[in-house]
Order: C-alpha cells, then sequence, then structure tokens
C-alpha cells in the first residue's frame, strides 16, 4: 500500500560511479554562472508545491513543464535535484561532498538544466543524502569538522547558481569504515554554521533519520533556521516534528505515479483544510503526469494542470 521510505532508482552506478568530489575554490564551470534574477512568475495563491526529480533517470526541466490553466503559474515552486552525497575519505577521515556523473551532468549544464527553471521563477535546491559509506550529518566529530562540511555545501551552491540545500540523513550507514555513531552536537552545528554560510538561501529537511531527531544541543535549537520541512513517507500524512509554523511544513506526500490520484487529492485537500503550507511530490519523470499534478492542483490553487512538452 504505502510507500515506508521512498523507492528510489538505486544502482551500483549511484554509489560507485566514477564522479569527482566537488573541488573547492576551482573555477566555476562553464555557463554555471550565478542565477540570474527571476522574471516574475504569475501569481497563486496557496501552499508552496515541491518536485523531486531523480536526476539518474529524469531530466530538472519537467519540472518547468507544468502550469495552472487558471491563470498560468507554475504548478511547481521547487525543484530538488535528487541526489549529491555525503562522502568518506577513509585516508583523511573526513566528509566530503560527492556528485555522481548525473548530478555532476546537471550542475556542469546549469545554464540550460537549471536556469530556465530560476528563469521561470521555480526554486532549485541541491539535497544531499548519505552513501552507505559510514558519513553522514550526525557524526561529525567536532564543530570544525561540521563546519568544513557546512562550506563545501555552501561553496556549491554559490558555484552553481542553486537556491539552496536540502538535507535527507538516509543511507549513511553510521559506523561504517569505522566512522562514529550519531551525537548530539553533529547536525546542530553542520546546520548552523551552513545559515551563517547562506543566509538568504533555502534550507530544507526531509524528516528522517538521526540528524531529524537532534535538532537542540548545548542550548541552541536550530529549528527556526530551516525554510521548510517534509514528511518522508509516500502516500501518508505526518506531521514532521520540528518547531516550523505550519506555513513551513509538509505533512502530505505522494509519489507522482504511485500514489493514487484519489489520495492524492485527499492529501491537498487536507493541506488546505488544515492550514499548512507545503505539499512534496516525489519523482517527477518525462513522462505526461497532467492528471496526477491536477490532482493536487485542483485543490491548492483551484485549478487544473496544463502540460507543455
Amino acid at each position: 500500500m504505502f510507500t515506508p521510505v521512498r523507492r528510489r532508482v538505486r544502482t551500483a552506478a549511484l554509489a560507485l560511479s566514477a564522479a569527482a568530489a566537488l573541488v573547492l575554490g576551482s573555477t566555476a564551470a562553464s555557463g554555471a554562472s550565478a542565477a540570474p534574477a527571476p522574471a516574475p512568475a504569475p501569481l497563486k495563491q496557496g501552499p508552496t508545491s515541491v518536485a523531486y526529480v531523480e536526476v539518474n533517470n529524469n531530466s530538472m526541466l519537467n519540472v518547468g513543464k507544468y502550469a495552472l490553466a487558471d491563470g498560468g503559474g507554475n504548478a511547481f515552486d521547487v525543484a530538488v535535484i535528487f541526489a549529491a552525497n555525503i562522502n568518506y575519505d577513509t585516508g583523511t577521515k573526513t566528509a566530503y561532498l560527492h556528485f555522481n556523473e548525473n548530478v555532476q551532468r546537471v550542475l556542469d549544464n546549469a545554464v540550460t538544466q537549471i536556469r530556465p527553471l530560476q528563469r521561470q521563477g521555480i526554486k532549485v535546491v541541491l539535497s544531499v543524502l548519505g552513501n552507505h559509506q559510514g558519513a553522514g550529518f550526525a557524526n561529525f566529530p567536532s564543530q570544525q569538522a561540521a563546519s568544513a562540511f557546512a562550506k563545501q555545501l555552501s561553496d556549491a551552491v554559490a558555484k552553481y547558481g542553486l537556491d539552496g540545500v536540502d538535507f535527507d540523513d538516509e543511507y549513511a550507514e553510521y559506523g561504517t569504515n569505522g566512522t562514529a555513531q550519531p551525537n548530539d552536537s553533529s547536525f546542530v552545528h553542520l546546520v548552523t554554521a551552513l545559515r551563517a554560510n547562506m543566509p538568504d538561501k533555502i534550507i530544507s529537511l526531509y524528516n528522517i533519520g538521526p540528524a531529524a531527531s537532534r535538532l537542540s544541543y548545548g542550548g541552541v535549537d536550530v529549528s527556526e533556521k530551516f525554510d521548510y520541512a517534509w514528511n518522508p513517507y509516500y502516500g501518508t500524512w505526518q506531521v514532521p516534528g520540528i518547531a516550523l509554523p505550519k506555513a513551513q511544513l509538509s505533512p502530505a506526500a505522494v509519489e507522482i505515479g504511485r500514489t493514487s490520484r484519489g489520495t492524492v487529492a485527499d492529501l491537498a485537500r487536507r493541506t488546505v483544510d488544515e492550514g499548512y503550507g507545503v505539499y512534496l511530490t516525489y519523482n517527477l519523470d518525462g513522462g505526461d503526469r497532467t492528471a496526477d499534478v491536477s490532482g493536487f492542483t485542483r485543490e491548492l490553487y483551484g485549478s487544473e494542470a496544463v502540460y507543455t512538452p
């Protein structure tokens, strides 16, 4: 019935692809300049809609192909590149930001893969998750180590002209390669440093894993440093356990093409009825998903969706 954790198209290529880690301070890739100021998108009233895209298989540009029949606003407001990884260097015993070949291709071709969405007024965020190597957001051994990784993240956002970072604490396999188990300070230090580095960018939380339950340490609660948090269980309703206003939370989570259209509509209707401000979708592919997208746009915005190939 429900998808207990997101189904990911995860192959050996994702974990083992020969993609280079981010080289800090390097010259920006050709065409990867800072994001241009977007043209004003047609206004719409209603929750923020989010689309995760598995770039191993699908194009980010699919997010921009859906608009509201009434008024022409974007069906989606935030597009999430899924996904970069937090990897572990066993030689230096440090975590580092890693892009597989498909994520790297999107970033290197930001002019054609990211800028068109931003020009439409759609924010583009990079999701980061574990990669089975023991490194995760919750086991940095010191504040210095957490801050160093935060700098890698903010440098990537600046280099590729992105709109923010999404944290997804899955697949870390804490303890692998002799790494530590989660501690209470790690994620607090990481989020604090990242927010200091990029005060005006999006930081979002896929509400799962040890990091999601470790948001407070030493009198510091980082909940308010997030722009959004969402339910990680597709086809269900679950309010994220983080102290954010309803306007920044998505208790609804759906997988496009797998969650039934009836459930898609019911969760969207409940989002509006209960006053929540975000609606999360996952796995937008390259097919014409007008019926699935309209299932939530009717309830969120009072309009059918239209698809432009």
